[in-house]
């Protein structure tokens, strides 16, 4: 096999494996939380705490790998990922499970930091970007088949083996990619910028744990003392990133319109999509008790409309710009998300999925031709870091959307019932009925919340410019959107 595609093979099963457990975890959670007798807070550290660990290292990795060589981490993050799958499968209680999340996540962060980059060292310009779409396409359908594939296993063999999946496949990537990759990009050796990365990690993380520990407690001087610390050494990061020579994230980027406009946009748009499947994965098996494999059936039509539009969308704007169909697509997706926040609690189904379909079609006619609004916004010297800091912000607006579904639950919903809706259960004294009335009206919330985060994001998409024109590198920082 020709070196390309035995890269571009191999970089595929990172990108669909990493993209297949979200969504596999998120269907086997209330399975997870009533066999383990873990917490609501557990639970949603199970999917946060995978999600935080690529926020707060992909930057850092990128960086590493420009240094020591981006096969060598990449196979490292292979290796870290199948043994972390091993060590979820053998939890006993959910904050050990926590824990292994915290280490496969860091065996994801190696491998999203540095599938793009071995694909373009190993493809010539003219084919790099059918490559990497093979790598989203492989990637939104490894998020697909993980609705169903975690539902068939939880409900035929338990929990445990979502996570045995990802043994005997991550084992022979991790040996196919020793084997056959090689180093082909140059090695940089910069300064690591230590403090950047403690003040990111540590405050998004202590902002978060005190933001949903709070939810639980009513919010006491601990939780609103880390919420602060948290919020305070994100302000610190911001001000050493522009002190620093070799900073984490180079705001000298947010300086090109279009890039700031992309990045902002999808920023906002990430916090609007990322929870819709976990209020309605709760509303599905906790509110209407239903098993895994059927909410995971019933969750499909958002992703195939997404997958089915996203190609299609990032076609149509090569030809016609970007600022149409990503503002039009988060229009669509607003409309969607208010349609959630008001629809009865009792609607039938067909509702519920045509409400998917159409957010999916938002979010597929956005997500593409975004992504390419920013890379061609930015000089070609700098994409990787651009990519970096995108992926980062994306992740990070999965992280407050998760979070702020869960506070908007946790405070509007007594705690037994919160915890037994968690863990896919009717609470002692209440029925599924109750369930379904003390679920709808949080649930409407949130979905109103995301609605106008969505809205929000139409400003920066629609302030980006019709078209990039192509400038010198030199040039590019101060350059401006033609139309």
């Amino acid at each position: 096999m020709e070196y390309k595609y035995t890269v571009l093979t191999n970089t595929t099963i990172g990108a669909f494996m990493s993209q297949l457990d979200g969504n596999i975890v998120l269907i086997a959670l209330p399975t997870i939380t009533r066999t383990l007798h873990a917490s609501a807070f557990e639970a949603l550290w199970v999917l946060m705490g995978y999600i935080l660990m690529t926020a707060v290292l992909l930057l850092l990795f990128g960086r590493l790998a420009d240094m020591y060589g981006k096969v060598r981490l990449y196979n490292l993050g292979f290796l870290i990922f199948t043994i972390g799958s091993g060590l979820c499968s053998l939890a006993t209680t959910g904050t050990i499970l926590v824990f292994f999340r915290l280490v496969q996540g860091v065996g994801a962060a190696l491998i999203w930091a540095n599938n793009a980059a071995i694909l373009t060292d190993a493809f010539p310009p003219n084919e790099r970007g059918r490559a990497i779409g093979v790598n989203l396409v492989a990637g939104i359908s490894g998020s697909v088949i993980g609705l169903i594939l975690g539902g068939v296993l939880t409900v035929a063999l338990g929990w445990q083996s979502i996570f045995w999946i990802n043994l005997p496949i991550g084992a022979f990537a991790t040996f196919w990619a020793y084997k056959k990759l090689r180093e082909l990009g140059t090695v940089k050796h910069e300064r690591i910028d230590l403090p950047g990365n403690l003040l990111f990690a540590g405050g998004l993380s202590v902002f978060l744990i005190g933001l949903t520990l709070g939810a639980l407690t009513g919010y006491t001087l601990l939780d609103i003392g880390l919420m602060i610390v948290g919020l305070i050494s994100l302000a610190g990061f911001g001000y050493v990133e522009l002190r620093v020579p070799t900073p984490l994230m180079d705001l000298n980027l947010f300086k090109i319109r279009p890039f700031t406009a992309g990045i902002l946009s999808n920023f906002l748009a990430s916090i609007s999509r990322s929870g819709i499947s976990l209020v309605l994965t709760i509303f599905f098996q906790g509110a209407l008790l239903y098993d895994a494999l059927t909410a995971g059936i019933l969750l499909i039509p958002f992703a195939v409309a997404f997958v089915t539009v996203g190609p299609l969308s990032g076609f149509l704007s090569d030809k016609y710009g970007a600022r149409g169909f990503t503002t039009g697509g988060l229009l669509i997706s607003s409309a969607a998300l208010f349609g959630f926040a008001i629809v009865p609690g009792e609607a039938s189904y067909p509702i519920l999925a045509l409400l998917m379909v159409v957010s999916g079609i938002g979010g597929g006619m956005f997500v593409a031709p975004n992504i390419s609004s920013i890379m061609n916004a930015t000089p070609v010297t700098r994409r990787g870091v651009a990519s970096g800091i995108s992926a980062t912000l994306v992740t990070t607006g999965a992280l407050l959307s998760l979070s702020v579904a869960f506070v908007v639950l946790a405070t509007s919903i007594p705690l037994n019932v919160l915890q037994a809706v968690f863990a896919g259960e009717t609470p002692m004294g209440s029925t599924a009925s109750n369930n379904i009335a003390l679920f709808v009206g949080p649930m409407h919330t949130t979905f109103l919340i995301m609605g106008i985060m969505s809205l929000v994001a139409v400003i920066p998409s629609a302030l980006r410019g019709q078209k990039f024109a192509g400038v010198p590198e030199s040039q590019a920082v101060n350059a401006e959107p033609i139309g």
